[in-house]
């Protein structure tokens, strides 16, 4: 197949790698971007449960307020509050960074925060500390 492409586009195009990939539903180009920018990934809570087993080198912090925070934790989660703030401000724009919440919603808006200010490597925990209860430990109270 011929791509053509005009030369302002030529150079985010560098790299890319176009490649035929059976799926479920049947067959589907699957392009690999090196230049595409960073997006925030998700991440299952049992893949985060396998990091911990692994011991993976990871932050992970908790964007909830205190009174939720006091219902349910996850324990090796960081408060997003101004120290946990300072915090992930200081790490490294590369470092491996998961974000939670109860269900999801309000990590993905502070992931994609910290990806506008220049980290690449940003996950949010699908189903939050819930599916955490449900899925990886239900000693960690639901409400």
């Amino acid at each position: 197949m011929k791509v053509l492409f005009d030369k302002a586009s030529a150079k985010r195009a560098d790299g890319i790698r176009v490649a035929w990939v059976e799926t479920p539903d049947g067959g589907a180009f699957k392009i690999d971007n090196p230049n595409e920018p960073a997006r925030v990934k998700p991440l299952s809570v049992t893949e985060l449960q396998g990091w911990i087993e692994q011991k993976k080198p990871f932050e992970l912090f908790d964007v909830r307020p205190d009174e939720e925070r006091k219902l349910a934790k996850i324990d090796r989660a960081t408060a997003l509050d101004a120290a946990g703030e300072k915090k992930l401000l200081s790490l490294p724009k590369d470092a491996t960074i998961v974000f939670h919440c109860h269900h999801g919603p309000r990590s993905r808006n502070a992931a994609e925060r910290v990806l506008r200010e220049g980290y690449t490597n940003v996950y949010n925990l699908e189903g939050g500390i819930e599916a955490w209860s449900q899925k990886v430990d239900p000693n960690v109270p639901r409400y």
